[in-house]
């Protein structure tokens, strides 16, 4: 029961930390890791996952015919991932006309895309990844903040017309940094 008490009171002081700004970007980001993710040049995985309409979404299908902005998130309705997934929808005009596809994905279930998807006016695609098989192919780092517990890595690469990652950007507390960034490199 006390170890309960001690995980939900972490879990309470990062959601409020994040919530006022007070969150200290270094602590995951500088932590050594084994795993590096996809590098530029390196091929995007093909993968075939459910929609938030219960549809299935096969990448193949898209490579070669749009830019992808894949963005990993680690949950639905949490106040970071919120701000990142506005942040995405109210630049979508931007993206469509780049030619690019915004898909996000994360291990929420296909009802918790789709609530939030409605709720936030999300345009674009969520996927749900439930045993984070694509999100470990793509090599995406989980953030590790100590007493076991771990939380599924923000990161959001680009994938070109040839299927390759031409760019990525990560920063777990500043979600809504990740459209910007994607959209300063798309602008080019």
């Amino acid at each position: 029961m006390k170890a309960i008490f001690k995980k939900n009171l972490l879990i309470g002081l990062i959601a409020a930390s994040t919530c006022v700004g007070l969150g200290n970007t270094a602590i995951a980001q500088d932590a050594p890791t084994e795993m590096t993710t996809l590098k530029q040049g390196e091929k995007v995985p093909d993968f075939t996952l459910m929609d938030q309409n219960g549809k299935p979404f096969k990448l193949s299908k898209y490579k070669g015919k749009k830019k992808l902005v894949i963005f990993f998130y680690p949950k639905d309705e949490s106040p970071v991932c919120t701000k990142e997934a506005c942040a995405f929808r109210d630049a979508y005009a931007k993206y469509s006309d780049a030619n690019a596809l915004v898909i996000g994905i994360n291990n929420g279930t296909v009802a918790s895309h789709k609530a939030f998807a409605d709720k936030e006016h999300l345009p674009f695609t969520l996927l749900s990844d439930p045993d984070n098989k694509v999100l470990n192919s793509f090599k995406v780092k989980e953030q590790d903040f100590g007493n076991n517990m771990k939380v599924s890595g923000r990161e959001t690469f680009i994938v070109g017309l040839d299927g390759t990652v031409v760019y990525s950007f990560r920063d777990f507390m500043k979600g809504d940094e990740h459209s910007k960034q994607v959209l300063a490199y798309l602008n080019k």
